[in-house]
């Protein structure tokens, strides 16, 4: 069971209610727990993506935990806000959030990738109905974003849409398609945040195929812009507050991230895209984690 500073995780965030933001605090407390859940799933399953989970998990607290509009009572209710991942390889990351928040609060971090689990190595809302939608062929998710964006507006603004993207992931023609949409179609409704941790599974992204000058493409596309830095709760959750206010076009925040976040030996490199830790090298990581 998820612990935080003592506090069974799971029934602390669901005695209270799900509409109160928690303050950056208690937002630090969840990340150091969601980062160590993090390795302890990645561990266990000997595969998965620990660089990527652990850019993004400061971002996904701030949403889950302070911004959206969301009931792990009632994943489906109607009105709640979405959120979709669309660097699907990322969800390790998302998966520890959300149960920390009080989603599938009988299931088993520690069965990730395995054959029948909920907890899957990417994005199966087939398997998870509590996830907007199954990703990770890179670049389609901003498109299921604007999706949900257009219902939203054909039901009145009934909610707002949410989603990440990778910097790897930006190279994909896909994404700059489903930008020029967002911004044709005013969707306000729509904040696309980019986990900019600089590494992909080839290499760095500047060596790769480079994507800056980034903030004046997405302006050049018809988006407002905000840059951040990724691990800042104060800096996120101002920069949502601004995406609110913001009308008649959608909003891009560059967020600022390291690449496996929190872990010396795994911070910026890219060796970290795609491999999982040892038993001894989890270990280590979760002493570091911990001692933050």
């Amino acid at each position: 069971m998820l612990r935080i500073n003592g506090i069974n995780a799971q029934r602390y965030y669901q005695e209270e209610s799900v509409s109160k933001p928690y303050n950056s605090v208690q937002l630090k407390q969840i990340a150091r727990q969601a980062r160590i859940d993090v390795i302890k799933m990645l561990a266990k399953a000997g595969s998965g993506h620990p660089g990527g989970s652990l850019s993004e998990i400061d971002i996904l607290v701030s949403l889950y935990g302070h911004v959206m509009k969301h009931d792990p009572k009632n994943p489906s209710m109607k009105n709640r806000d979405r959120f979709v991942l669309s660097k699907g390889h990322g969800i390790p990351g998302l998966y520890a959030v959300m149960f920390a928040m009080g989603y599938c609060p009988e299931g088993d971090l520690l069965s990730l990738r395995q054959i029948d689990s909920p907890f899957q190595g990417h994005p199966d809302r087939c398997r998870m109905p509590a996830l907007e939608a199954s990703t990770g062929s890179l670049g389609q998710g901003l498109s299921i974003a604007i999706g949900y964006a257009l219902a939203s507006k054909l039901e009145g603004d009934a909610f707002r849409v949410y989603c990440l993207i990778g910097d790897g992931e930006s190279q994909e023609g896909q994404i700059w398609e489903a930008a020029l949409s967002a911004s044709k179609f005013n969707l306000d409704n729509l904040v696309c945040i980019l986990d900019y941790n600089k590494a992909q599974i080839d290499g760095y992204v500047k060596d790769v195929m480079p994507i800056e000058p980034i903030e004046d493409k997405w302006v050049a596309f018809g988006w407002h812009v905000i840059k951040v830095n990724g691990h800042d709760f104060d800096q996120l959750m101002d920069a949502f507050e601004e995406a609110a206010a913001i009308k008649d076009k959608p909003v891009f925040i560059l967020a600022d991230t390291i690449k496996g976040k929190g872990v010396s030996f795994m911070e910026n490199k890219v060796d970290w895209h795609g491999v999982a830790p040892t038993q001894e090298q989890a270990e280590q990581a979760i002493r570091e984690i911990s001692a933050k």
